[in-house]
């Protein structure tokens, strides 16, 4: 009586941790997909072998790192089964955007977002981990299950993107606002007399 008792205790607050867990899930899946409902699907996918395999968790305080890499593991399994002979790291998940006037720090955030979803998958995965999420490079390579050199070099790369990309950006937001009223971009406009 009393091991089904603990069983019982030890599955809900398990269930919990998980369930505390989604928020962070999603925004972690979101950040590599820019997609809603893959997303979502992944991160149910994450919490139901999550919740399947809890009794191969040997330490518990190493439940966010194992989790975090059951996810990392639906995102490979996901695009594995969707592509034939493309490799992750090479596919073009840009986003198309046009720049608006950045003019509150929703706009920001929103101007990074954008920039993310123009890095390379991996680079996605390291920045949003190591940067967004706040995790170690060590954390990071156990759940990206690579070496933390790799984590190294894709995070450095991943941020000189980035700061090309905004920059990129702000320089476009720039000539946009010097251009005359009413003229589309990069087009010019001739005197007539």
């Amino acid at each position: 009586m009393h091991s089904i008792l603990n069983f019982f205790s030890r599955s809900r607050e398990a269930r919990q941790h998980l369930e505390m867990q989604r928020a962070r899930l999603y925004r972690i899946a979101y950040a590599w997909t820019h997609q809603p409902a893959l997303a979502d699907d992944l991160v149910q996918e994450t919490l139901t072998k999550a919740m399947q395999k809890t009794d191969q968790l040997r330490d518990p305080a190493a439940s966010g790192a194992w989790l975090y890499s059951i996810l990392t593991n639906c995102f490979r399994d996901h695009f594995r089964r969707q592509r034939e002979t493309d490799d992750v790291d090479n596919l073009d998940l840009a986003h198309e955007w046009t720049p608006e006037r950045a003019t509150s720090q929703q706009e920001v955030v929103h101007q990074v977002r954008l920039a993310i979803a123009k890095l390379p998958a991996g680079q996605r995965q390291v920045v949003t981990l190591v940067d967004l999420e706040g995790f170690s490079y060590i954390e990071a390579a156990q759940i990206l299950d690579v070496p933390i050199g790799t984590i190294m070099s894709r995070l450095c790369r991943a941020r000189q993107a980035l700061k090309d990309l905004l920059s990129l950006l702000r320089h476009q937001e720039s000539n946009a606002d010097t251009a005359p009223a009413g003229a589309a971009p990069g087009t010019h406009l001739r005197r007539v007399k």
